[in-house]
């Protein structure tokens, strides 16, 4: 078993009096000795709803991560823009020597979760519950431990939002108690920029961003979301992708028809687009799609120095997924610095015990683009849609009428989505190095350095009213079931992140 971040080992160099940071060592101390306290706020946290769209529960949300910071002297207020949910914020001073002379850094953290599909929950999601293990390895339920009870790193807390993301709240929280109880100062001013709707696609974070950005001036910004590498090393990202997508659906005739009495003779749109989106990838996984990779940005010698210590964790996620082979050439980390086209979603028709016999009128496939730092997405899909033309359709954006069907063999309606750029740091900014430095401290190991996630943000809007670099600094484990069904949070994890934070709160200026 991997046994990395705040595992027993780091309690042990406590114990020991092994030579760590005064932050850090509180923070060890602290949660020690306070450890079923910390468990029972993350806990009254995670049982309140969060989905985005509910309105009433996401606000009392907001409410309550403003109260907890209130109980430690953080003043936090609520800005709210038309009908969406509130950004809780806040500024938090140095209060070691003259905070005008602090570096500054926003603190992003997201309280909202995905929506969930009860049914497919071993418990309910948002009434949180405590295992010894994940449960597919033999976990056993547990109750929640009492004041002073040994707490085991490895138990795992279940409920939506658990790791993505409402875990580094607890863990920011618990940083300041610490340092607080042992009258540790900070050395760095914080804002905080907790958003509601980040799961919904933060629809509003660009006029929040635009509305406030002269309270949002910062030397950086450290995103707290997501999860550490793979390998269970802490990670710094300095990227993510970006994101665009379309739906496409291929015309057959007006209607269904018998495929006894019509088959071999009318157009399956079920076959036609399979040969449609076949097209597009070839049998490794290379996009065949004219110019897809023409405006990928290179890596800087920095980025590529990073890449190459990227620990290997290919061989082991193979075995995790059950997968013979995988797409393209390279490790899993090279991939991920290259755009990307997936079929998300299919439809024709229908199968099992609901399937007929006959040919269907209309196939559709939900495609998602990632993008990396040098995509545009209005570009890429009118890319996707040159090859579509290239392949004899002709390309609609409403439903066909009668003329146009008898006048062209292939039809395709292709409805765009949104989408936003990639997003990529400099890893030489001068805040890194005290930030790795913050890392190794937390974590007794040095930090794995990732170029870009392969998952997407809108990273690139924090930097749009200046040029603060914006890193992504996640505590929560990769086995977190993020997004799924049981999420879940290693309570190793979340000692890692008030370690982490601590340090963070008495870092070096760079």
């Amino acid at each position: 078993m991997m046994c990395t971040i705040a595992t027993l080992a780091s309690l042990v160099s406590l114990a020991s009096g092994q030579d760590i940071s005064p932050a850090v060592r509180a923070a060890r101390t602290f949660r020690s000795e306070h450890g079923a306290s910390i468990l029972r706020d993350f806990a009254m946290l995670l049982r309140l709803p969060n989905v985005a769209s509910d309105t009433v529960n996401i606000r009392r949300n907001a409410e309550a991560i403003r109260e907890l910071f209130a109980l430690r002297g953080v003043g936090m207020e609520l800005w709210t823009y038309e009908d969406a949910p509130p950004i809780v914020h806040g500024r938090l001073e140095a209060n070691a020597g003259d905070p005008q002379e602090a570096p500054t850094y926003g603190i992003y953290v997201h309280y909202d979760g995905q929506p969930v599909s009860v049914e497919e929950w071993t418990s309910p999601p948002w009434e949180p519950v405590l295992f010894s293990r994940e449960h597919h390895a033999g976990g056993r339920r547990l109750d929640w431990p009492a004041q002073g009870e040994v707490i085991d790193p490895e138990w795992r807390v279940y409920a939506r939002s658990a790791g993505d993301d409402k875990a580094p709240i607890p863990a920011l929280l618990t940083a300041l108690d610490a340092l607080s109880s042992a009258r540790i100062p900070r050395t760095v001013n914080l804002i905080f920029f907790f958003e509601g709707e980040e799961e919904a696609g933060s629809p509003h974070l660009e006029a929040y961003l635009d509305r406030h950005h002269e309270e949002l001036d910062v030397d950086a910004w450290f995103i707290c979301d997501g999860p550490v590498h793979q390998s269970r090393r802490p990670q710094l990202v300095f990227g993510v992708r970006g994101i665009t997508s379309f739906e496409l659906t291929v015309y057959g005739a007006t209607r269904g028809l018998h495929s006894g009495h019509y088959g071999n003779w009318a157009p399956n749109p079920g076959g036609m687009l399979a040969r449609l989106l076949a097209s597009m990838k070839d049998a490794n996984g290379r996009v065949l799609v004219e110019g897809f990779y023409d405006t990928v940005a290179p890596l800087g010698a920095a980025e590529r120095a990073a890449l190459e210590r990227i620990p290997a964790v290919d061989e082991r996620l193979v075995r995790e997924f059950g997968l013979a082979r995988t797409e393209g050439e390279g490790t899993l980390s090279e991939r991920l610095l290259l755009p990307s086209l997936n079929i998300r979603g299919l439809t024709s028709g229908r199968t099992g015990a609901a399937a007929r016999n006959v040919i269907p009128n209309t196939a559709v496939a939900s495609v998602d683009v990632r993008l990396v730092r040098g995509n545009d997405p209005a570009h890429m899909l009118d890319l996707v849609e040159a090859h579509i033309e290239r392949q004899g359709y002709h390309i609609l954006r409403e439903e066909p009428d009668l003329e146009t069907r008898l006048t062209h063999p292939r039809i395709a309606r292709m409805r765009r989505g949104g989408g936003y750029v990639a997003a990529r740091a400099s890893m030489d900014d001068p805040v890194v190095e005290p930030l790795v430095d913050a890392v190794r401290l937390a974590s007794g190991e040095e930090p794995v350095l990732v170029p870009s996630l392969g998952g997407s943000l809108p990273l690139y809007l924090f930097s749009k009213h200046d040029d603060a670099p914006v890193i992504v600094v996640p505590i929560a484990n990769h086995d977190d079931n993020q997004h799924a069904p049981d999420e879940n949070l290693r309570l190793a994890n979340l000692w890692y992140g008030i370690d982490l934070f601590a340090a963070i709160l008495t870092m070096e200026q760079p």
